[in-house]
């Protein structure tokens, strides 16, 4: 008697990353993404969005920070299954895609040489962009208070207060 292979279903998982929707196959099989993968993983190897940084690996930098459904989230600290249905964006997506011109506040890190090496500015800009999503009009204290979870050792972050402040004087930033 032969025997029948059995069924195998596949839970598959949905993301919206700015603004493309991706199905995952969660698994351990090649072309799947695994249930312990983190959304920082699956961002960077499965998707090829290398502008989130990991860095410590454990949410203490920042330098993984991207927005979920609008609000600043810590990509190496969530696993890529708790973030399904949820909407994505990356420092990739900033900006106008229709146009390719960058985000306000992208221009305004640029305009007050608010970066050196640049590797934590995608997580910084994330952070910022949260905030100014959430306060057009923040105060110095509020930017402040806001990027308290993002580290970087190259910069002055009084040129970071500066650029985030002065994206915000300069209007909307969607």
């Amino acid at each position: 008697m032969t025997s029948m292979p059995e069924k195998t279903t596949h839970s598959i998982i949905t993301l919206t990353v700015n603004g493309d929707e991706h199905a995952f196959i969660l698994g351990e099989g090649a072309h799947q993404v695994s249930p312990s993968h983190t959304l920082a993983h699956t961002l960077r190897e499965t998707l090829g969005l290398t502008g989130t940084k990991i860095s410590c690996d454990r949410g203490a930098c920042g330098c993984c920070t991207v927005l979920m459904d609008g609000k600043a989230v810590l990509s190496c600290m969530l696993l890529t299954v708790e973030c399904a249905g949820k909407q994505i964006t990356t420092i990739e997506g900033l900006g106008d895609p229709a146009t390719g011109a960058i985000d306000r506040l992208q221009q305004s890190f640029i305009d007050h040489t608010a970066f050196q090496c640049g590797f934590c500015t995608p997580g910084i800009i994330m952070s910022a962009k949260a905030l100014l999503n959430q306060n057009p009009s923040p105060t110095r204290e509020e930017v402040q208070a806001a990027l308290a979870g993002n580290f970087c050792r190259c910069i002055s972050h009084y040129h970071v207060l500066d650029a985030v402040l002065d994206a915000a004087q300069k209007g909307d930033p969607e």
